[in-house]
């Protein structure tokens, strides 16, 4: 009987020593070293459930859980070494307090298919959802950089969702820089791209610097089809940025007419061909669409344009006339025809000879306007202080009596 009850306290003696919860590990194993039983030594584990097969150890054992159960409800804070004001002041040093618009840093330690948790300094962590994670659309937040340890700055969208959790977002502060971004653009009156996304009866919706935007009609200069615009890049400049409204308006006819300033009167420029009216071709030379009349194509008459241009055909044009206003440039291939009718006959023996002619173009209307001013200055220097609206010594042979665009189409209504 005394070896059993040997056995039994040294039984539960080494399952406290092996739970540090009841704090009478060492006495069970100085009660199993006395007895100079092997096997068990401090530090050493005995198994529980060999143990609890001793019914005098489990008893006991049950016993003194149920007293400690007690004492703690008695004493919650008996052996700790702070107090509750010792660690409500620690707790102040901290600060806790989240609201909605709120910028904060975070790091992500955990992502998937749906978002990210991120780790802001919170009791919870924090979630990104994948539609907030950028501007454009991904297919995970990884695409953007968002991997488990990256630091970022996110701003608070919503204070709790149904998890119990906060809700972030960095698309929010994309938006926010493109907006910014937009109003400085606009203000410094500069030329941007913006990809046409689609066509409706007003104008045509842009995607330019992150944001969608509108071209109206009335501030479009090509005469194409606007669903043939859709998908491509076109020149803009802004209108009106106007973020509480979530307004932003673009002008295509303004920037295009600040890249007209780059054409000079009798300069040789190359373009494809737009499209073909009965009236003349539209030929976009680097970004502007100018307008090739069909008086202005060759010497030699011309019923039908498709007969001689088609959508697609490269070609070298002279900038005959411009006005930015109205957005129109006037184009010619006439003026660079060695004889006439080489447009129609040898066009390739025309675009190889254009800078010779529109050379020689220049020259001639330099001369015709030198002697305009000559002979407005001999008209003062007879009698009179008016200026004559005469200008018939002009050479007619120049084309100069062809400038009239009364009888050309805008190049956008």
């Amino acid at each position: 009987m005394a070896a059993m009850a040997a056995a039994q306290t040294v039984a539960a003696g080494a399952l406290l020593g092996s739970s540090k919860s009841f704090g009478l590990g060492s006495k069970g194993f100085a009660a199993g070293a006395q007895l100079g039983l092997k096997g068990v030594s401090n530090g050493s584990r005995v198994s529980c459930r060999a143990a609890l097969t001793i019914p005098k150890a489990r008893e006991w054992l049950l016993a003194e859980a149920e007293k400690r159960w007690e004492a703690a409800l008695e004493a919650p804070l008996a052996g700790v070494q702070f107090t509750h004001d010792e660690f409500a002041d620690a707790l102040s040093k901290y600060d806790f307090s989240f609201e909605v618009g709120d910028m904060v840093k975070g790091v992500v330690f955990k992502s998937d298919h749906n978002g990210a948790l991120i780790d802001i300094g919170a009791k919870a962590p924090a979630y990104l959802p994948l539609a907030e994670a950028c501007i454009h659309k991904l297919k995970f937040v990884d695409e953007v950089g968002l991997l488990p340890g990256t630091e970022e700055e996110f701003v608070i969208i919503r204070d709790d969702d149904d998890n119990g959790r906060m809700i972030l977002s960095l698309k929010k502060i994309q938006y926010d820089l493109c907006w910014e971004r937009s109003a400085q653009l606009l203000a410094d009156d500069v030329v941007v791209r913006g990809t046409v996304l689609s066509a409706n009866r007003g104008g045509l919706v842009v995607l330019v610097e992150g944001l969608r935007g509108f071209v109206p009609f009335s501030q479009i200069t090509a005469r194409t089809n606007p669903e043939e615009l859709v998908n491509k890049e076109i020149p803009l400049k802004y209108l009106e940025v106007d973020e509480e409204r979530t307004r932003l308006v673009l002008s295509n006819r303004k920037a295009l007419a600040e890249n007209q300033s780059v054409f000079g009167i009798g300069s040789v420029v190359e373009g494809t061909v737009q499209t073909v009216k009965p009236y003349g071709a539209f030929i976009d030379i680097g970004g502007v669409s100018g307008l090739l009349h069909i008086s202005q194509i060759s010497h030699d008459r011309l019923t039908t344009v498709e007969t001689v241009l088609s959508p697609g055909d490269k070609l070298k044009v002279m900038i005959l006339s411009q006005d930015k206003d109205r957005g129109r440039i006037s184009l010619s291939t006439k003026k660079l025809e060695p004889t006439p009718g080489d447009m129609l006959r040898n066009p390739q023996l025309v675009y190889e000879k254009a800078d010779e002619m529109a050379k020689t173009f220049r020259q001639r209307v330099a001369q015709a306007e030198a002697a305009a001013r000559a002979e407005e200055l001999r008209l003062q220097q007879e009698g009179g202080f008016g200026v004559r609206n005469d200008f018939s010594i002009v050479d007619d042979s120049l084309g100069l009596d062809e400038l009239n665009l009364d009888d050309i189409p805008a190049a956008m209504e």
